[in-house]
């Protein structure tokens, strides 16, 4: 297992068909990273309670507002919030290419991130056979949609996200280590469709490179 390289190349700005020179060169820092650090992730299960409010998470001091939330989680009665990270060490190994080969750092960062959401996958395969016959819903973050990004504080709360992987919430609620990711997903008796699709739903939607140039994603 190691990070999707056509993800990567995405990251990377790739549109069609990458280089043979610039396939080979990811693949190999991909595989490099693979190999030094893991993604590591905490979840946990809480019981729900959809009130007048939102989305309550009962014990976790979290209230999940808006109308994606409610959406996501019409079906579920419990929901798991989850954290990935790579932690400080890609910080450093990041930093230190940066003084020395800036376009290895660029794949490195594009690769980077492409492996924390197989990190994110990962976690989700394991959730999934805690909760055995029962259904996922797709994963979703704040930021997307209407939920406010400010939940952040209180999902990596609910975690003990800074004693147990080392993250911390700064200006603008982003994640210290940057390769970091939480999510919440629904867990329900019956099969839940898939629901997060498309720009509307990303929290990248303002910034990205896709749109700007007039197409999207493979998401």
């Amino acid at each position: 297992m190691g990070p999707n390289i056509d993800e990567a190349l995405r990251y990377l700005g790739v549109r069609g068909e990458a280089p043979e020179e610039l396939r080979a060169r990811t693949e190999r820092v991909a595989a490099e990273l693979a190999e030094a650090m893991p993604p590591r992730f905490v979840y946990r299960a809480f019981p729900l309670s959809h009130t007048p409010e939102g989305v309550a998470l009962e014990g976790g001091g979290v209230t999940l507002t808006g109308r994606l939330a409610a959406k996501m989680l019409r079906g579920s009665d419990t929901a798991v919030l989850l954290a990935v990270t790579l932690g400080i060490e890609f910080e450093r190994r990041l930093r230190a290419l940066e003084c020395r080969d800036m376009g290895e750092a660029v794949i490195l960062d594009a690769c980077a991130s492409a492996w924390v959401e197989s990190g994110c996958d990962a976690a989700e395969k394991e959730i999934a056979a805690r909760f055995p016959g029962r259904y996922l819903t797709d994963r979703f973050s704040p930021g997307y949609g209407d939920l406010p990004l400010a939940l952040q504080g209180g999902v990596l709360a609910a975690l003990n996200a800074e004693k147990r992987l080392g993250i911390h919430l700064g200006d603008g609620f982003l994640m210290t280590p940057s390769k970091s990711v939480t999510a919440i997903v629904g867990v329900a008796d019956t099969p839940q469709p898939a629901r997060v699709r498309g720009c509307a739903y990303c929290a990248l939607q303002k910034t990205c490179e896709y749109r700007k140039g007039g197409t999207r994603c493979a998401v």
